[in-house]
């Protein structure tokens, strides 16, 4: 089914507000496995929306028309589709009651003529009720093309979608999606790695996405169950773990995961407790670890240690040794590891030191970070490039980095 969202009201043309319902309205028929491939903006005026209802006409199976339902004169979406219809506006029984219980509890409010504009529905429309609002929706089918009417105010919209509109729309059949995350490679060496399985793709589909220091492909098919969906599903991630190196860089599956909750659930999984001294993340790493709930159970505590001075005085170097071996280097990484796990007695212990730009430290360009980390077996680091990023992309990279060191630490344990 082809669907069309055509949202009315001059004041999303003028930026006064912003059109959220077509977010809403594309996720939700998306997951009824109805594919939205029209999104238009039009004003309140009849000459116009009866132009795009001739054009909608021609391509969709589905048109949804969201605002203009009200009882001012420039409400006209109604009346417009009646129009365009050649089909009567008839009062809702329902909805009638509704508006007269709606002013007979508020005697200080005048009930005017054009309120019950907002009661009227397309002759042989299936009325859609309003559970927040006065401004009944509908559906009507006319030469195998479905219109459906909803009003514009999300709190009435949302709603009236849920409870009244899915259920007439669900088919059977909908659209399931699970999203795989790698972290270790950029978005076009993943799709050149993929090339094969992309170009030949039909159902389910593979689409890449890029984001800050990772790449997520999300595979999407129709279904009748989740464990139909599953099947197809399952089939095709193997398929893309099984290419090049992908597997080693997979590291969880997710709309709503990450580096920082994929370590934190392994932390807690494993019983296993973390430290962090951070330099040029400044705490970052630490920050993430806190965003979940539950953090003190695997997070006692850590050190920001920005200058040469407090890596000395709250870790417990020598200065001499950094001043000979400088702060971003190997030594200094694996030695802010390994006194931070010492002094909190922590499991595990993680160190960032390095240039977050813009100018270059100690003979270092900016992106160079070393990372370290310790355990009660040995100390170890890593030194990463992140050249070409900004100073905030550098830290949240490295930080980044710093979950995936300790994650494949803890699945090696």
């Amino acid at each position: 089914m082809k669907a069309e969202i055509i949202a009315v009201g001059t004041e999303i043309l003028t930026g006064q507000i912003v059109n959220t319902n077509a977010q809403f309205l594309s996720e939700k028929l998306a997951s009824l496995g109805i594919d939205v491939y029209f999104q238009t903006a039009v004003g309140d005026n009849e000459e116009r929306l009866l132009s795009i209802l001739e054009i909608a006409r021609r391509r969709s199976d589905l048109v949804i028309l969201t605002g203009g339902l009200g009882p001012t004169e420039d409400d006209l979406t109604k009346q417009t589709l009646s129009k365009f219809l050649g089909r009567d506006l008839l009062f809702d029984q329902k909805a009638m009651e509704k508006l007269d219980d709606f002013f007979a509890s508020r005697p200080d409010r005048v009930r005017t003529p054009n309120n019950e504009r907002q009661a009227q529905m397309l002759e042989g429309a299936i009325a859609l009720q309003n559970r927040t609002g006065l401004a009944v929706g509908g559906l009507i089918e006319i030469d195998q093309v479905t219109y459906v009417l909803l009003p514009g105010p999300p709190s009435e919209l949302k709603p009236m979608v849920n409870q009244e509109l899915v259920p007439l729309l669900a088919t059977g059949e909908q659209l399931y999606s699970r999203v795989l995350r790698f972290f270790g490679i950029g978005e076009s060496q993943l799709v050149t790695i993929l090339a094969d399985l992309i170009d030949k793709q039909t159902d389910p589909t593979i689409a890449p996405y890029a984001k800050t220091g990772e790449v997520t492909l999300r595979l999407s098919t129709k279904a009748i169950s989740q464990e139909l969906a599953n099947l197809k599903l399952d089939t095709v991630e193997q398929e893309i773990l099984a290419h090049g190196n992908l597997a080693e860089l997979f590291y969880g599956c997710g709309d709503d995961n990450s580096l920082a909750k994929t370590t934190f659930d392994l932390l807690k999984e494993t019983g296993k407790t973390i430290t962090a001294a951070e330099s040029l993340t400044a705490g970052l790493f630490q920050a993430s670890l806190a965003d979940f709930s539950g953090a003190s159970a695997v997070f006692k505590g850590g050190f920001v240690t920005y200058s040469m001075e407090e890596k000395s005085k709250m870790l417990d170097i020598p200065l001499a040794d950094l001043k000979e071996q400088g702060v971003v280097s190997t030594f200094t990484a694996e030695k802010m590891a390994e006194q931070a796990r010492k002094l909190t007695e922590s499991d595990l212990a993680v160190s960032l030191t390095g240039v977050a730009g813009p100018d270059s430290l100690e003979g270092q360009p900016a992106g160079t970070v070393f990372i370290g980390l310790a355990t009660a077996e040995k100390v170890e680091s890593v030194r990463v490039n992140i050249a070409g990023r900004s100073r905030s992309d550098v830290r949240e990279i490295a930080v980044l980095h710093a979950f995936n060191l300790v994650r494949k630490t803890l699945l090696k344990a």
